[in-house]
């Protein structure tokens, strides 16, 4: 194959191809705008990324044994108390304030912050119950949806318009899904403000997504897979479950790694439906009976953020809640999307076609 040289071009190609043109430098300008762009999005992002990241480890991480911050991470909020014993300043929350007053004997005057001292364990406990419950229910309810929609029903314009009404609630804002669980689950069914009535507002949230996600999953499994089973003498059923369900599961779990995210992160919804500002007790804590605990409201990482960052006077030890708070949350969201993250891998490996 004989190369060609710079003598084998004419000098009009030359001056046809390597002219700027006007196309050429308005698509270099638009090309450019997009790469600036996306690296200034970028930028910002990882600068407050790495602000949380770094003042949230302060009040999470500390010098000393046990070099980690017990209280914060294992005691409900408090008010704390700033104040001078002896020469010396003190920040003491509520409880440990009280017991300190009692053991002194002294009239002590402090400066009472609210919701600075303590830590965020009820927070925690309560947006892991969130998060877990509402994608179960949404997997459970998404991935039957997809079966049904991809396998059983027949095309035409009903099927059309299910799934345009499904890609369109999708980008229904949190607060309405907030408001229709007011009505529907809090007032309609009479759970109250609870975990029940917060797992089903969350879950229909990101129903949409699960199953459009699902539903692809699904339908990018090759028909071979199904006729080589039916042929076999395996009911429908069967061929989807044993054949076509299990290879689809990874494409199943990229969808709940979106779902977690963003359950996760919603404030409107369980501010109204599952939520509280405060409380001490975790569900299953003081219960009559057993399926008490379902009809327990809780508190979570982002509602607890929302209410020291704008309901709240703020100050240093606020800033420090504040962060504190965003850092553990953000680890714990990048857990479990982790966890579904090693799963997907896992059953990647694990089920080829």
């Amino acid at each position: 194959m004989s190369n060609i040289t710079a003598d084998d071009v004419s000098p009009m190609a030359i001056s046809l191809f390597a002219k700027p043109t006007r196309a050429k430098l308005i698509e270099r300008c638009v090309f450019w705008a997009f790469r600036v762009g996306t690296y200034f999005v970028l930028s910002c992002a990882s600068a407050i990324f790495l602000v949380i990241f770094w003042k949230g480890s302060q009040t999470v991480f500390q010098s000393s044994y046990p070099f980690v911050n017990v209280e914060f991470l294992t005691e409900a909020p408090q008010t704390l108390h700033v104040f001078e014993y002896e020469g010396q300043k003190y920040e003491m929350s509520d409880s440990k304030f009280r017991a300190f007053r009692d053991e002194t004997g002294a009239a002590i005057s402090s400066t009472s912050y609210s919701y600075s001292g303590g830590g965020i364990w009820p927070c925690i406990v309560g947006t892991v119950l969130l998060v877990l419950g509402a994608m179960l229910i949404a997997l459970t309810l998404g991935v039957l949806s997809a079966i049904f929609l991809s396998e059983y029903s027949k095309p035409g314009n009903v099927l059309n318009a299910i799934r345009l009404s499904i890609l369109n609630l999708a980008g229904v804002p949190s607060i309405v899904f907030g408001i229709f669980g007011v009505g529907m689950f809090v007032l309609f069914f009479g759970w109250e403000t609870s975990l029940l009535a917060g797992w089903f507002t969350l879950a229909f949230m990101v129903l949409p997504i699960v199953i459009s996600a699902s539903e692809e999953s699904l339908r990018a499994i090759p028909q071979g897979l199904r006729d080589a089973s039916l042929a076999l003498g395996a009911s429908k059923w069967i061929s989807i479950r044993t054949n076509v369900l299990p290879y689809a599961m990874p494409g199943i779990l990229t969808s709940s790694i979106i779902g977690v995210a963003r359950v996760a992160g919603e404030t409107a919804p369980i501010m109204f439906t599952a939520a509280y500002a405060m409380r001490d007790q975790l569900p299953w804590e003081g219960l009559d009976k057993w399926y008490d605990f379902f009809f327990q409201g809780v508190m979570a990482l982002p509602y607890h953020i929302y209410v020291v960052s704008s309901k709240i006077p703020q100050n240093e030890y606020t800033s420090r809640m504040q962060y504190g708070t965003a850092f553990v949350f953000l680890v714990i969201v990048a857990a479990i999307a982790f966890v579904s993250i090693f799963l997907r891998i896992r059953m990647r490996k694990k089920y080829r076609w």
